[in-house]
């Protein structure tokens, strides 16, 4: 507690030991009040000694307290800053292996891809050695026989060979290298371009060399472009040859093409397309070709069946009409002696001529007897005329 809330409570407790409205006491109360003030501000003193002893005691161990805290937050501070130097420098130690690490596998992607790029270009010059040797012995055989260009037949293979024995590797050997150039980058084919060269074309070796051997190698050189142009030319004649046989044979096959389409009822350029024409049918149920033209096509929705139901009616009018006009007179009896109907002036009817009613006019009630003989005949002939068109069909089908 602090100086001025103890000079607070003494004024208080000062005022109420003083009642208020009452008279003032004789001399030996005043006297024990002195007495009873001196004890009770004694009390005051012990009292207010105490609470300062427990606050003296109260700050002490609060010092006592804050000093390990803060030595403690100290400690902690240095072991944080003692964690952050050893992390760096394990970073530091991870980032050197690190990139030691990457550094040897870039090192050894680079050896590997040399090592691989080094074995191709060996490969690659045994294969152009082997190739220049095969040229040469083929150029020496070559003017033995024949002073031009020609093309040297393939030996046999050696039995003893399993690849070339087998023949698979051999046929389809041109096939693959060039599908596998096709495979190949541009970078690629300059590099073998480029080793291809440099076996080719010798370097020129000329230091130390008298006349005589540089004329030697000067008509060397000159023989050998005189030889390179003329294998040139063979070549590109060979070409021309080539692609007028080649075109020759391609104008051989469309007129084959177009007589087998001719034959077949096809357009002439129907099968010398890049696709085969499509098979028109009549119908997608029946599954026959259908030869019929565009025109013929275009008569099935002309109004044909109106023309046909047209032309059946009329067919049956005429002979319907021809059946009433050939139908038998009937003539009416007569009555007392006269015909009814008859006009004054009229000639007499012979007797002859007079039918019966009963024997004209059936009776519309009664059933009437058919004529067997004529529905024969109608079925005979409905067969007759089925047959015919059954031939007809078989006819058609045999014709395509």
């Amino acid at each position: 507690m602090s100086d001025s809330e103890y000079s607070e409570e003494e004024e208080e407790v000062q005022v109420s030991s003083e009642p208020a409205g009452k008279p003032a006491a004789p001399a030996v109360e005043e006297h024990g009040d002195v007495q009873g003030a001196d004890i009770l501000k004694a009390r005051q003193d012990a009292k207010r000694a105490e609470l300062d002893a427990q606050l003296q005691e109260y700050i002490a161990e609060w010092r006592k307290q804050r000093s390990k805290e803060e030595e403690e937050l100290k400690r902690l501070k240095e072991k944080q800053a003692k964690r952050k130097v050893l992390r760096e420098e394990e970073d530091k130690r991870l980032a050197i292996q690190k990139r030691e690490e990457e550094d040897r596998l870039r090192r050894e992607v680079e050896q590997k891809r040399q090592d691989e790029k080094n074995e191709k270009i060996r490969r690659l010059e045994e294969i152009e050695k082997k190739k220049q040797m095969a040229l040469q012995a083929g150029r020496k055989d070559q003017k033995a026989a024949n002073p031009n260009f020609t093309v040297v037949a393939k030996k046999e293979p050696q039995a003893t060979d399993f690849k070339t024995t087998s023949g698979s590797s051999d046929k389809f050997s041109n096939v693959e290298t060039a599908r596998m150039d096709l495979l190949k980058s541009k970078e690629q084919l300059e590099e073998e371009k480029r080793i291809s060269l440099s076996i080719r074309i010798k370097p020129l070796v000329i230091d130390g060399l008298d006349l005589v051997s540089l004329k030697a190698k000067a008509q060397d050189l000159w023989e050998n472009i005189v030889r390179l142009e003329t294998e040139k030319y063979d070549l590109e004649e060979r070409q021309k040859r080539q692609d007028y046989d080649l075109k020759e044979l391609k104008e051989r096959q469309k007129q084959q093409l177009r007589h087998k389409a001719l034959k077949r009822g096809l357009d002439p350029e129907a099968l010398t397309g890049k696709y085969p024409p499509k098979i028109q049918l009549a119908s997608k149920f029946e599954r026959r070709v259908d030869h019929r033209s565009y025109q013929d096509k275009i008569s099935l929705y002309a109004g044909g069946l109106e023309a046909a139901v047209l032309q059946e009616s009329e067919k049956t009018w005429q002979d319907r009409m021809g059946e009433f006009v050939n139908r038998p007179r009937a003539r009416l009896p007569k009555w007392f002696g006269e015909r009814p109907g008859r006009k004054p002036g009229d000639p007499e009817t012979p007797e002859a001529e007079e039918v019966k009613i009963d024997d004209e006019i059936p009776d519309p009630i009664l059933p009437q007897d058919e004529p067997e003989e004529e529905e024969e005949e109608e079925e005979e002939a409905e067969e007759e005329e089925e047959e015919e068109e059954e031939e007809e069909e078989e006819e058609e089908e045999e014709e395509e």
